[in-house]
């Protein structure tokens, strides 16, 4: 008896509940707890009702956090109750939530194992347990919190896209350019698929606050945005801008560089990072290479002083003054005769007015790239994810910002 309360005190077993036998197996390194219900009547887990006892359920089991190296495990023949208004129920068990074969305590601590180690399957051998476990634990995790997130003022927000499997399945992301987080997920890149992201993870008052939205130039995106935001400016992304232009650049660089080559000039051989990257960050060893490359007469060079050129666009404190400074470099590369650079330069022509509407903002998606980093990292570690569902409880996981304990 001594050693049954000394664990009832451990574990916070109160009546009704007694523990009423425990086996310690040392040479499988095990603790076993027996818990009984001692009273003929119960709460009922739906309307809080106290109904009469109807029966009782099978044996279940619980994994509980370690007693010194032994792994500890609750068992319970739960009972039900049967309620008025809801028919017979299990009543709900002070250790753990329904559905879970975890105790509270088990799965505050696995969230917070989780978090800290370097990866997933870290995690789960520190643990002791298997990968659809693991999973179980981040699902109940995210869904309790994301019950507990506060429906707080959000002035701007970022929609991103990402690639889910390989080939094109792509998954579209809401973030909260402000708080730094994953608001929500879903499969798709749609315009529809765009709406229900903003629908489910905003309430309408929230959405009635949004004040701006960061975005690519994809125009199901911009379709959902009117729709379902209709009091926010749109801004694309400059970033997003400034990877169409690099790949403009990118194709002249290859189409010189086989024409090049095959008169026997390799100019062009192993330049490519030169003309992607910002003149700043080049090293010093391929400075001085690239001085000569970019003040020749190559196609590439002229392409990149045009690539160049329009980064001067952010630099101004005033949409009509950035207007102006576009009509000069738009005015450049139409007449550059380069069909990757006048392409490039149509499109942003054509999104201009979405563009302008940064210098009222001043918001990116800088920091959607930063969470993307690190959701590429979580798929490189779990090795890919065989369900959407899956997919989205680890990226709300770690980048959703959510209070998850018990």
């Amino acid at each position: 008896m001594e050693l049954e309360e000394h664990y009832s005190q451990l574990l916070g077993i109160n009546s009704p509940w007694e523990i009423y036998d425990v086996e310690l197996k040392v040479d499988e390194s095990r603790l076993d707890i027996w818990i009984e219900y001692m009273d003929d009547k119960g709460a009922s887990p739906e309307c809080g009702a106290a109904c009469p006892r109807h029966d009782t359920r099978k044996e279940r089991t619980w994994r509980h956090l370690d007693t010194m190296q032994f792994a500890t495990y609750l068992h319970c023949n739960v009972p039900r109750v049967r309620c008025e208004k809801h028919d017979v129920k299990s009543i709900r068990v002070p250790w753990a939530e329904k559905n879970s074969r975890f105790t509270l305590l088990f799965e505050a601590f696995a969230i917070r194992v989780l978090n800290a180690a370097h990866s997933v399957e870290e995690a789960r051998k520190l643990l002791g347990l298997n990968w659809h476990q693991v999973d179980a634990i981040k699902a109940r995790a995210v869904k309790r919190g994301l019950a507990r997130r506060q429906a707080t003022k959000i002035d701007c927000l970022g929609i991103d896209e990402k690639q889910f499997r390989s080939g094109h399945d792509s998954v579209s992301n809401l973030y909260d350019l402000t708080g730094g987080r994953v608001l929500d997920i879903v499969e798709g890149r749609t315009e529809n698929d765009c709406k229900q992201l903003i629908e489910q993870a905003l309430t309408p008052e929230q959405r009635a606050q949004v004040t701006a939205v960061a975005l690519d130039m994809w125009q199901a995106y911009a379709n959902a945005v009117s729709q379902a935001l209709p009091k926010a400016d749109i801004v694309h992304d400059r970033f997003h801008i400034s990877l169409h232009l690099n790949d403009a650049v990118d194709s002249v660089r290859r189409a010189e560089n086989k024409a090049l080559n095959k008169i026997g000039d390799n100019r062009l051989k192993g330049s490519r990072y030169c003309w992607l990257a910002n003149e700043e960050n080049i090293d010093k060893k391929r400075a001085e290479q690239f001085d000569v490359l970019k003040t020749s007469d190559l196609k590439v060079a002229r392409a990149w002083a045009i690539k160049e050129m329009f980064r001067g666009f952010w630099d101004y404190r005033y949409a009509g003054w950035a207007k102006r400074h576009f009509d000069r470099w738009y005015a450049w590369a139409i007449r550059s005769r380069l069909t990757p650079i006048k392409k490039k330069a149509k499109m942003i022509k054509n999104h201009l007015p979405n563009i302008l509407t940064y210098f009222k903002h001043r918001i990116s998606n800088a920091v959607a790239e930063g969470l993307n980093s690190k959701i590429q990292t979580i798929k490189a570690n779990a090795r890919g994810y065989r369900s959407f569902a899956g997919f989205r409880n680890s990226i709300l996981f770690y980048c959703g910002g959510l209070d998850m304990a018990p």
